[in-house]
């Protein structure tokens, strides 16, 4: 899902300019699948696309299937893979995935969906079978409920970063490539100079204890690279106080226990202190900025796919 808003986004796109698509939709998986039930493939009637539901397996079959739904406007349900009446088509995994095809001739549940998404709130497609349009919910679980499938979507990630030194701008640059949303405070000017052209929003801190710009909800990280840990204290007590997700720090196993006494001695309980990850990243003792920058990424990248996954219809089989 953490590509659900590039591919709603083309679908909405094509809808806009007068092409009729096709939502494909993963429903069920049996055995190994690249893909999880929820997961999206856009078509337009023109055959561009946008998504991926088996790696290059199955996406030309997936096309021609989209085509043939747009042009019944009806959505049908096909299957791919072991014990499928499709011979001519494996899926290398030995598995199977299950599909629904939902043709639209308007954006308007898209256009609702992609509002939802940008006010940072949960929205869920009901997508039926048959002749019905598909309508947005306020809540349900990714899954098959009473006849229509159901697919939960969350605000994509959005990534904070408080700190100073190469590894801000190389994380800016890193998460940018993901199209990942990021917000970014430091007492440096250089640096906030440097991101001035960059779509990231910047906060030039003045003041020690300076409170963020920014607003950290349960679908924000939260990743703090300061050498002068005075700078960090008040804005990491702010984000254990808020939902975020993930809330991390630079620095060695020594250099986190003197944050812990820090944080205590400003009033942060033990159970908020428990949340943050430090040392940051997933490759130990990182020290150039690129480095340091990819390891924190795949990590956060990690723990969100973790949170959204968890709301996953589980598949058939193992």
């Amino acid at each position: 899902m953490f590509d659900a808003p590039r591919i709603l986004s083309f679908l909405q796109d094509s809808l806009k300019r007068g092409q009729r698509a096709c939502l494909v939709t993963v429903t069920d998986v049996t055995g190994a699948s690249v893909r999880n039930p929820g997961a999206h493939m856009a078509v337009a009637e023109d055959g561009s696309y946008a998504g991926s539901l088996s790696g290059g397996c199955i996406e030309k079959a997936v096309i021609g299937e989209a085509k043939k739904a747009i042009g019944a406007d009806v959505a049908h349900q096909i299957a791919y893979g072991a014990g499928t009446a499709i011979i001519d088509i494996r899926l290398p995994c030995g598995g199977r995935v299950d599909l629904l095809f939902t043709p639209l001739s308007e954006s308007g549940v898209i256009d609702a969906l992609l509002d939802c998404l940008a006010a940072r709130q949960v929205g869920v497609l009901a997508l039926p079978t048959g002749s019905d349009k598909p309508k947005l919910l306020n809540e349900g679980a990714t899954g098959w409920h009473e006849g229509r499938f159901l697919v939960r979507h969350f605000p994509p990630l959005r990534l904070l970063i408080a700190g100073h030194g190469g590894t801000v701008e190389a994380l800016v640059r890193q998460a940018g490539a993901l199209g990942i949303e990021c917000l970014v405070a430091t007492p440096d000017p250089e640096i906030a100079t440097g991101l001035a052209t960059s779509p990231a929003k910047t906060q030039l801190l003045s003041r020690l204890g300076e409170p963020f710009d920014f607003t950290l909800d349960n679908w924000t990280a939260a990743a703090f690279f300061f050498h002068d840990h005075d700078w960090e204290s008040a804005m990491m007590a702010e984000a254990l106080a808020s939902p975020a997700f993930y809330v991390g720090a630079m620095g060695s196993r020594a250099t986190h226990e003197a944050r812990l006494d820090m944080l205590r001695d400003a009033g942060v309980a033990e159970t908020s202190l428990a949340r943050i990850t430090a040392p940051i990243g997933l490759i130990p003792s990182s020290r150039d900025p690129e480095t340091l920058a990819l390891s924190t990424l795949v990590q956060i990248v990690d723990r969100y796919n973790a949170v959204i996954g968890a709301q996953f219809s589980p598949s058939r089989g193992s």
